[in-house]
């Protein structure tokens, strides 16, 4: 039997809509990935196979062929392991109706059944929202995002389970609830220009770069206080807009790097490479492209200590 879901992968910070298929038929047991799956997708039939026998849920005994669709499109991750549980479940008749058809898919699975949170679902759900997507089934862990995002109705798991019954209409669960925006931060922690004795020039120097937007270069001798200054400098720079907290938001998302407990980075980055750091580290890119520094300090502060050895 034949069954189809919807994902989203990334590019970069951009998602495409992933079709996960799923065709079950009569013949010795096995399960296929195609369509460019990396190592971690490949594997995500064994997490399938565990997750779904520990959730209590029947897992078919047949030729199971999955395809990621577009098939020229390289997948990486642990992302579609949700979906393609979920495709598996529906092409065996353990889902029932079309209720599942409507909802964008992201998540990752444990063994035992549990949905673990994923790296990039900010620009995933930002994506689908602008080709018309609205409704989401994403991890528990991952609610924070996704609570900042207006318009869309996003249902968070933690076990594949309760998915299931939620599919099957068994039970309700509530959708996760829009936060509104604050730009202040009770537990940010930020250097200030207050605790810098001395250095009037220095700091003076640092007012006008940041009040322009300019780069400045600081030059003295080691514990002369150029690093201790330019911590200071998100200090006294304006609060982010929501647009800049959601674009900083969605570059650590991608990076993995976010703190899931807040969901919205609401405090401008600082980031020093170290001087033997990479291109690659410092740019960005990779065999998966991942953010590099530069981006990382994106709307905040990119400190190159010991510039020439960069």
């Amino acid at each position: 039997m034949f069954s189809k879901v919807l994902s989203f992968g990334l590019i970069g910070l951009k998602g495409y809509k992933i079709d996960v298929e799923v065709d079950t038929n009569q013949g010795k047991p096995s399960f296929d990935i195609v369509g460019l799956p990396d190592a971690a997708v490949k594997e995500s039939g064994e997490r399938v196979h565990s997750a779904i026998k520990n959730s209590g849920l029947k897992y078919p005994l047949s030729r199971i062929t999955v395809n990621l669709a577009p098939a020229n499109v390289k997948k990486a991750g642990a992302n579609y392991d949700l979906p393609i549980a979920l495709a598996l479940l529906r092409s065996s008749s353990q889902i029932s109706g079309e209720k599942i058809s409507d909802y964008v898919i992201i998540g990752e699975l444990g063994l035992s059944g549990e949905i673990k949170p994923v790296a990039g679902i900010l620009p995933s759900l930002i994506s689908a929202k602008e080709k018309g997507y609205t409704k989401f089934i994403i991890p528990e862990g991952n609610n924070k995002e996704a609570s900042y995002i207006d318009g869309i109705t996003a249902y968070a798991f933690s076990k594949l389970f309760d998915v299931v019954t939620f599919l099957n209409d068994a039970i309700d669960f509530s959708p996760v609830s829009l936060n509104e925006w604050n730009s202040e931060d009770p537990e940010k922690i930020i250097e200030d220009f207050s605790r810098v004795k001395g250095q009037k020039a220095a700091k003076r120097a640092i007012e006008i770069a940041v009040s322009g937007g300019h780069n400045i270069l600081m030059v003295g001798p080691p514990g002369a206080g150029k690093t201790m200054i330019a911590r200071c400098i998100p200090g006294i720079m304006p609060n982010l807009s929501f647009d800049e907290a959601l674009e900083i938001t969605k570059i650590h998302s991608v990076a993995g790097e976010l703190n899931l407990n807040k969901g919205v980075i609401k405090t401008r980055p600082f980031r020093s490479p170290h001087h033997t750091a990479s291109t690659v580290s410092l740019t960005g890119g990779g065999k998966d492209a991942k953010p590099g520094a530069v981006s990382l300090a994106s709307g905040g502060v990119l400190f190159l200590d010991v510039l020439p050895e960069n």
